[in-house]
This record gives C-alpha cells, sequence and structure tokens, in this order.
C-alpha cells in the first residue's frame, strides 16, 4: 500500500507521469496479439523472449524524480528495499514515531520485558501494586435480582439536604460504603431491598386471595354439610343423618358431593319406565331387556361395502311372537342419536314399548352399566338377554348371556330362546308366585336351549304315563261304563285358554304349556296378518300423529318464548292427539292384536 504522501504526489503532479510507449510488461511467456485488417501479418500465437528488466529500465525513463520520491526508485533492489535504515523521505514522521515507540519498551528501562521469569518471581506477592493489595469492598448478593438502592439514595439526600455545608466532616457517605445493605458488620442485603413497589402490591394481593379461598372453602364446607331438608332426603341417606359433628357433617357434605357427580355417571331418571298402573291397557307381567348390538344386529365395514348393519335371522318373528307376553325393551350403551333411528327401522309398527339408550346406563371405570334397579320393574320379574358379561353386572341373577352373533345368515340362536321363554310367561300368568331369578340360577353354566328342551321331554314322559293311569282306571270302574253309556261322562267346562278348554285339553293329552303355545300361535298369525294387511296404513297413521305432536310441541314452544319476551296474547293450549290412540297402540303391543281390533 502506497503512502498517503505518495499517493497525495502522485495526484497532484500529473505531469510527471509520461506516457507509456511499450506494453507492460508480463511474467508470461506468451504474448497475445489481436487480429487486423491487414491480412499479411501473422497473427498466429508466438512465443517470446524472456522479459529483462534491466535492459527496459534503461531503455524507459523514470517519470518520477528519484530525490522527490524516493520509494519509486527504479533503480532500487532488493538489498535497498529491505535496509532497515530509516528511508530520506519528506513524510517520515511515521516511522519516527514507531522508532520512538519502540524506544520505550526497551529492557533495561522495563524488567517485566527483559525476559522470561521463574514461576516464583511471577507469582510474587511482593511484585503486585498496592492497588492490587487493597481490600475490596463486599459486592451485593444478585442472585434475587438486583437490590434496590432507593432508600440509600433517599437517605442520603436527606443528609445533603441537612448537613450544614460550612461543615466539612458532614460528607455524604456512598451507599454501599462499608457493609452490604449500609448495616454495619458486614451480610447480606436484607430481603426488602430486592422487592419493588410492584412486588409488595403482588404479594398483598396474594395474602388477601389466600385469605377469601379460606374463608369460602370453610363457608362451602360448613353450607355442604348442613342437616337435610326434607324427610325424604335423610331417609335416602341413611349412612349420613341429622347431627351437628365433624364425622356427621362430613359424611352429608360427602354424599351432597357424590350426588352432584352422579348427574355424569347415573341414569338420567330414577325411574326409566313407567308405573305399571299408569300404562294405557296394562303391560304384561315379566319384563325382557333386549340388548341391540351383537345380539339383535350386527354391524361391519368393509372397503367394498362400507359401513353396514345386518338383522339377525328371525328377528321379527321373535318379536312379534314375545310381543303379546312380555313388556318388551331395548336397552342399548349406544348414544340415542345413532340409536334411535336404527330402532325405527328395526321395529316400524313399535312392538318394543321402551327403548333405552346410553343416557340411561351407569358409568363406572369406563364401561356402560346397565343397571336393571333403575326400571322401576321388580326385579323377580326382570330378564335382561345380553352378549357382554360386563353390562349386566350388577343383577348377573337375572341376566342370559348368549354369544355374540358374528353375522351368520344360517344363525338360529335366537329363535330357540322362545320355548324356554314361552314357558316362564306361562308360569307368570298361571298366578304362581315365580321369580325368574331361581329358574336362571338352575340354567347357569348349561345351554338353555338343550337344557329346557330335556326337561320338557322328560315332563311329557311323566304327563303321558299318569294320563294312561288315569284312563285304565276310569275305563274299568262300574261308574264310569254307566255314565258313558247315559252320555254324562262329558266334562264339566272349566278354565278356557282362546278358544280351548284345559280340562278338555288334558284329557286329549295336550299339556298345559301345549295349549299356552297354540293360543300364542294363533295371536302371531292373527298379528302377521293384520301387518301384512293393514301395515302401510298404520305406518301411515304414525307418521301422521308423530307429526301432529311435533307441530303441537313447537307451538307450545313459541307460546312460550312470546310470553316470556312480554307477550299479551296468553299461550292457547295446543291440540294434542286423543290418549285413546296411545291407549290402543299399548293395548296391542300388550296383546298382539292391532290397534283397530283393540276396544
Amino acid at each position: 500500500m502506497l503512502p498517503r504522501a505518495a499517493f497525495r504526489t502522485l495526484c497532484i503532479r500529473p505531469a510527471l507521469a509520461a506516457p507509456r510507449t511499450r506494453s507492460i510488461a508480463s511474467t508470461s511467456q506468451w504474448t497475445r496479439t489481436y487480429a487486423s485488417n491487414n491480412r499479411r501479418k501473422d497473427n498466429t500465437w508466438k512465443k517470446t523472449d524472456p522479459i529483462k528488466f534491466d535492459e527496459q529500465n534503461k531503455a524507459r525513463p523514470n517519470p518520477v524524480n528519484p530525490s522527490e520520491q524516493p520509494e519509486f526508485d527504479s533503480a532500487s533492489s532488493p538489498e535497498r528495499n529491505t535496509t532497515p535504515t530509516e528511508p530520506s523521505r519528506p513524510n517520515g514522521s511515521a516511522t519516527k514515531a514507531s522508532v520512538d515507540a519502540g524506544k520505550d519498551f526497551q529492557a533495561s528501562e522495563q524488567e517485566e520485558f527483559s525476559g522470561p521469569k521463574t514461576p516464583a518471581e511471577n507469582t510474587d506477592p511482593t511484585t503486585e501494586s498496592t492497588e492490587a493489595q487493597r481490600p475490596q469492598k463486599p459486592l451485593p448478593d444478585l442472585r434475587q435480582g438486583i437490590p434496590s438502592s432507593f432508600a440509600e439514595e433517599f437517605a442520603q439526600a436527606e443528609a445533603q439536604a441537612k448537613r450544614d455545608p460550612n461543615d466539612p466532616d458532614s460528607i455524604p457517605n456512598e451507599p454501599f460504603a462499608g457493609s452490604a445493605g449500609g448495616r454495619e458488620g458486614g451480610g447480606e442485603l436484607p430481603k426488602s431491598a430486592y422487592e419493588t413497589s410492584t412486588d409488595r402490591r403482588r404479594n398483598r394481593v396474594a395474602n388477601w386471595s389466600y385469605l377469601a379461598i379460606l374463608l369460602f372453602g370453610t363457608t362451602g364446607a360448613v353450607f355442604m354439610g348442613r342437616n337435610w331438608e326434607t324427610d325424604e332426603e335423610e331417609q335416602a341417606h341413611v349412612d349420613a343423618p341429622n347431627g351437628w359433628g365433624l364425622g356427621l357433617m362430613y359424611a352429608r357434605a360427602a354424599a351432597r358431593i357424590n350426588g352432584q357427580k352422579a348427574y355424569y355417571t347415573e341414569p338420567t331418571f330414577q325411574k326409566l319406565l313407567p308405573d305399571k298402573d299408569k300404562i294405557p291397557g296394562g303391560a304384561p307381567e315379566l319384563t325382557l331387556v333386549l340388548s341391540l348390538e351383537d345380539l339383535l344386529l350386527h354391524s361391519e365395514w368393509s372397503t367394498k361395502h362400507g359401513y353396514r348393519l345386518a338383522k339377525r335371522p328371525g328377528l321379527d318373528y321373535f318379536l312379534r311372537y314375545l310381543s303379546s307376553q312380555y313388556e318388551l325393551v331395548i336397552f342399548t350403551s349406544v348414544k340415542s342419536m345413532d340409536a334411535d333411528p336404527i330402532i325405527r327401522k328395526l321395529d316400524p309398527f313399535r312392538l318394543v314399548m321402551w327403548p333405552l339408550f346410553r343416557e340411561a346406563t351407569r358409568f363406572e371405570k369406563g364401561e356402560y352399566i346397565k343397571d336393571l334397579s333403575y326400571l322401576n320393574r321388580d326385579p323377580s320379574k326382570v330378564i335382561i338377554m345380553d352378549t357382554d358379561p360386563a353390562h349386566v353386572k350388577l343383577q348377573p341373577e337375572n341376566a342370559i348371556v348368549m354369544p355374540k352373533w358374528k353375522g351368520d345368515p344360517s344363525d338360529k340362536g335366537l329363535v330357540a330362546m322362545i320355548p324356554f321363554l314361552e314357558y316362564l310367561a306361562m308360569m307368570s300368568q298361571t298366578g304362581q308366585q315365580m321369580d325368574v331369578r331361581t329358574v336362571l340360577k338352575s340354567m347357569e353354566g348349561k345351554d338353555i336351549p338343550a337344557e329346557y328342551a330335556r326337561r320338557e321331554a322328560k315332563l311329557r314322559d311323566a304327563f303321558n304315563r299318569d294320563l294312561a293311569e288315569q284312563k285304565r282306571k276310569s275305563k274299568g270302574s262300574a261308574g264310569g261304563m254307566f255314565m258313558k253309556s247315559l252320555g254324562l261322562d262329558a266334562q264339566k267346562p272349566g278354565m278356557v285358554l282362546g278358544d280351548q278348554n284345559i280340562s278338555q285339553g288334558m284329557a286329549e293329552g295336550k299339556m298345559m304349556i301345549d295349549m299356552y303355545r297354540d293360543f300364542n300361535r294363533q295371536n302371531y298369525e292373527h298379528l302377521d296378518k293384520q301387518i301384512r294387511e293393514n301395515g302401510d296404513q298404520w305406518l301411515k297413521e304414525m307418521a301422521e300423529e308423530e307429526k301432529k305432536m311435533q307441530e303441537a310441541q313447537l307451538k307450545d314452544m313459541k307460546a312460550g318464548a312470546f310470553g316470556w319476551l312480554g307477550g299479551g296474547a296468553a299461550p292457547q293450549s295446543a291440540t294434542v292427539p286423543s290418549a285413546g290412540t296411545a291407549g290402543d297402540a299399548a293395548a296391542s303391543h300388550a296383546t298382539g292384536v292391532p290397534p283397530d281390533q283393540v276396544r
């Protein structure tokens, strides 16, 4: 890099520069020539001779005056350029200054630069300056933040305001002079030195919040543990009676909290089904609860058909045959918005009296449980058929757990259960105090259809033996022959089942279950005939009734909304379908006779 003086010389003296007469020398051995219009010249690349700097320098005059700018002397050699002597140039102050600066670091004047020392000499504390040996002031503890110096500065300002300006001894001290925090004796700063006004405000708010939480918590505990307000509540919580003891108050508070939690885990209503005496037309003696998934239906998904539902073989026959003998209930753990359309399509004629959905189940430990105690029915008269033991684990004595149906079109497991269920319905209608749990207990661990068929065959053999013995005795007696000759051997009319006389049927060799089965078969045939002939008309009537009920509900809602907003007109009573229609439908479910035949 050129010195600034030389650069300035070149800029202000352009006359010294002479035009070039020859091309600049290059270190390359090849020269490039450019094409021209003269084709007589040979424009090919040619190898040139090596460059000789001495000859070029002699031939070309030096454009710079060596006496004024010696650094541009063309006659300089490498030996002259590297000579450590000071160049004789006008602007040599920089070099002189650097030389003078170098003189300050002579070994004789500064011993620490004279040469290497031994470790002992380098670490000798006597060689340190007196400034380094001065004791250092204690530093504040910054682990909790930067301490506030407001108090020290405020005290210093007050001291300066009060001091006498003529008194030389009243000189204000430094805030952190002596000991930390201005306290004599040393030690860390107090905790308050690290607190700002925002921190103090937050601490006050936190303390008041803790006090408010404690107050509200105590008040809430006393309120939740108060005595029961009604006798019904006290009778419903026998384990937490009234009283002002701490244990009794805790028991009542726990009972109320569990009651609030039960809103999410218990069924929606305490009585899922209405009382039997309030059902128009009454209801059968026994209640049969059926599961929906994997018992009546099977759902599957495939890439070819997507999501599909399959109806179990014999389901229509099962529902129509037992609708006159049982109060049919479908109890599913599926949500109502998903299961209700399926049940409507599965049972379009409403042979199933009551559908129950997930809202009617109990949720415990991640499982939906069907608690029969909420059905509002006598447990000795309730039978539930399901495929999942976890759904019926609260009342396993009332349950018939069947294998899951996998969609086999040749399955007959549902229809095979009809004879056993028919026998239970017959026994309940004979006036005997029968407990279905006792009968189900005797079938535990066995195939119910096969076991019932074996027991019925055994009972039939005993009945036939007794009947043959009776006929043999009456035939050989003289009184029997005399009555027969007079035509007085006909049995007196007794109990009638449908169009059959029970005593006469037994005399003909029919068991009670046979006559009851014939009666149920007649009801099924009559119902099936009516559905085939009038099914479309019934569906149309039911759709119209449902539409009327929806319109009536919507009208009541609008009337209530306008009344709440301050409308002057009083809400008018909506037209509701007559109770006779609902009563006829319920009676048809109970008896198996279509609604138009019920009177």
